[in-house]
């Protein structure tokens, strides 16, 4: 598995943001939406694409375009779609799937509870959107969905992770065609394996916990 963790100032300045407590839901919510357009940009330098050849007004020339099957979006519910217009902005022409995960708060053991998803992924690059990488448990879970549809290639972006998240998430990924795309690595987890510093819950921070 392939890890990158972004190191540009822009992200730092928005994850400074992002942390504090006392910024408020709309602005919590723009930053997500901001830091995930900056993130898919590194998240897709290695998407597949097509040699085309076009008519400018000058000359021909040869540029590229996606490759068919167009890549897939999947925003893990509920945090997930927090993240989804920053990337359907750099990847307009992407279809966009969705997967539901929940995590037992006791054995923190993750299960699938809502996909939608075409029937067949073959051939298919993913690209798994999921702010937090906390134990790693619901991406890794996620990842084996999507590898069982047929999924060939997965990128996994998320705002934050730990050690513990990424260590587990190597394990999971085996010689399987993973990427994982972070905005920052963090110190770890306490004991209720939230992350430190982290961010708070992030889900809760973007749509309230009604």
């Amino acid at each position: 598995m392939r890890v990158f963790v972004a190191d540009h100032p822009l992200i730092t300045h928005k994850l400074t943001v992002l942390r504090d407590v006392k910024t408020p839901q709309p602005t919590f919510r723009l930053l997500v939406e901001e830091l995930m357009t900056l993130l898919a940009y590194e998240a897709t330098r290695e998407v597949r694409v097509d040699p085309i050849e076009i008519q400018t007004p000058v000359a021909k020339t040869t540029g590229v375009r996606l490759s068919e099957p167009l890549p897939l979006i999947v925003p893990i519910l509920r945090a997930g779609l927090g993240m989804l217009e920053g990337m359907v902005t750099l990847v307009p022409t992407a279809e966009v799937g969705f997967l539901g995960m929940v995590r037992d708060e006791e054995t923190l053991e993750p299960t699938t509870y809502a996909e939608r998803l075409p029937e067949s992924l073959a051939g298919r690059q993913c690209f798994v959107l999921d702010p937090m990488l906390a134990t790693g448990g619901s991406l890794a879970a996620a990842i084996d969905f999507l590898f069982a549809r047929g999924a060939d290639d997965i990128t996994a972006i998320c705002i934050l992770g730990t050690p513990e998240g990424v260590e587990l998430m190597q394990k999971a990924a085996g010689d399987r065609n993973v990427t994982l795309v972070l905005g920052a690595l963090d110190e770890g987890l306490d004991e209720n394996a939230y992350i430190v510093p982290g961010l708070g819950d992030a889900g809760d921070r973007l749509y309230g916990t009604a």
